[in-house]
């Protein structure tokens, strides 16, 4: 057997960590410190929503001064996500820094107003724009810019939820389906924790989910052990979860794609869409599906939210639709914000009750309905099923012994894969097989 052994190798691979290390410590830190920031004020004009109610009016109002903004002075910004996206797959024009600052602004307009909407695509495009810039200053090859803004996803996305893994695992999986780079993932997983790390330090933090179900059972088992009745309850829901995901990403682009066609001054999109967001509210009678959706204000107050889904009776037959529907005409009208945190909404107050319809731990429904429904919409069940990981595991006991991570894969990859081609972002590339093949019996 021959001796393959090459130091060279090994000095090109530790140059390789060492420079990405260099490169990724200052977009850590800037996207860290520039996502506490975005957290930090993001609260604060929640709790000013929540106690001056009376903003939700101005609405309309808010959205034409966040169209303006854009139509003024960042056009070449408007694409968000998607643009970071195709500036990963073909390097050209680049992201422009001054993304940072008008998404930043304009997710805090959409809140401080009461719109629907999430803080990941903020993230994500504070991320992607500071490691562009950076990117433009170091003058970087198209290769290495290419593995930048990952980074700089990963950066945003994992010090926003606090999920450092998951932010490196979704930087590399969501640009194209079917298709991760490997290259990437040591430069994205570094920026992550680093950024996730720089976020804590400034003393922010993060809601977190207990599910009892699973803390129960840990105590009990050492090895990983399945309850087949109830997997199977997972991969039936798993069904709609992935349903759901295709209803959201559809009903947020046919929003758009209607605005756009109704309505061609662009800064009026999102006054129209203000106003159906105020006339759903006096329709309902209620203002559960506005801004976040995370926690109920004042915490004793009987609300509809991601934490009360967790409980039985916590979420209302048609809660999820109403989140849905509330987002779609929020984001898809034009407003700045993102998908993901409103697709938690979604899922965990659909795992609610199909948990109660099914006879299920509902507290583990909600968390795999949390995740799955997210993993439907993005095409990314690697870093769902991770998430649930991050999220529900720490501090519950051995993870693996209560098959909840199984239960998560199972009801994140059958969501994603019944979710068929419909995705949240349109650029997202498909680099993989077709996942049904229909195959015709050759005739002599």
């Amino acid at each position: 057997m021959p001796f393959r052994w090459d130091y060279r190798q090994h000095v090109s691979l530790a140059w390789f960590v060492l420079k990405w290390l260099a490169i990724c410590l200052p977009v850590g830190i800037f996207v860290g410190s520039g996502v506490a920031f975005f957290l930090w004020s993001l609260h604060v004009v929640t709790l000013t929503q929540w106690d001056h109610p009376w903003l939700l009016y101005l609405l309309p109002v808010a959205g034409i001064a966040s169209g303006l903004m854009y139509h003024y002075l960042g056009p070449e910004a408007e694409g968000g996500n998607n643009l970071i996206m195709e500036q990963i797959h073909e390097p050209g024009g680049g992201v422009p820094l001054k993304m940072a600052p008008l998404v930043l602004i304009g997710t805090l307009i959409t809140h401080l107003f009461g719109g629907s909407a999430g803080r990941e695509g903020t993230a994500v495009q504070m991320g992607g724009s500071l490691a562009g810039g950076l990117g433009r200053l170091l003058k970087l090859s198209p290769d290495e810019m290419r593995i930048l803004l990952s980074a700089g996803v990963a950066a945003g996305f994992g010090a926003v939820f606090g999920t450092p893994l998951t932010g490196a695992i979704f930087a590399v999986e969501v640009i194209a389906i079917g298709r991760m780079s490997y290259r990437a993932i040591i430069p994205c997983l570094m920026a992550s924790v680093i950024g996730d790390q720089v976020n804590t330090a400034w003393g922010i933090g993060h809601t977190h989910y207990h599910i009892a179900f699973e803390a129960a059972i840990t105590s009990n088992m050492s090895a990983v052990s399945l309850d087949w009745a109830l997997t199977a309850k997972v991969a039936i829901a798993a069904i709609f979860f992935g349903l759901a995901s295709v209803l959201f990403a559809e009903l947020t682009h046919g929003v758009s794609w209607t605005a756009k066609r109704l309505i061609p001054i662009p800064w009026l999109r999102p006054a129209v869409g203000g106003c159906v967001v105020i006339a759903l509210v006096w329709i309902l009678g209620t203002r559960d599906y506005l801004g976040l959706g995370v926690s109920s204000h004042p915490p004793e107050a009987e609300r509809i939210c991601i934490e009360s889904c967790f409980y039985a009776g916590g979420a209302g037959w048609l809660s999820w639709w109403w989140k849905l529907l509330f987002t779609a005409v929020t984001v898809g009208s034009g407003f700045k914000g993102g998908e993901v945190t409103p697709l938690f909404f979604i899922g965990a107050a659909l795992g609610s009750v199909l948990g109660v319809a099914m006879g299920a731990p509902v507290d583990l429904m909600a968390g795999l309905g949390f995740v799955a429904v997210f993993a439907g919409a993005t095409n990314t069940p690697l870093a769902c099923t991770i998430m649930a990981i991050e999220l529900f595991g720490p501090g519950h006991g051995t993870l693996l012994s209560s098959g909840l991570v199984v239960y998560a894969a199972v009801a994140c990859f059958l969501s994603y894969f019944l979710s068929g081609s419909s995705s949240i972002y349109h650029a997202q590339k498909r680099d993989e097989e077709p996942r049904e093949e229909t195959q015709t019996p050759e005739t002599d």
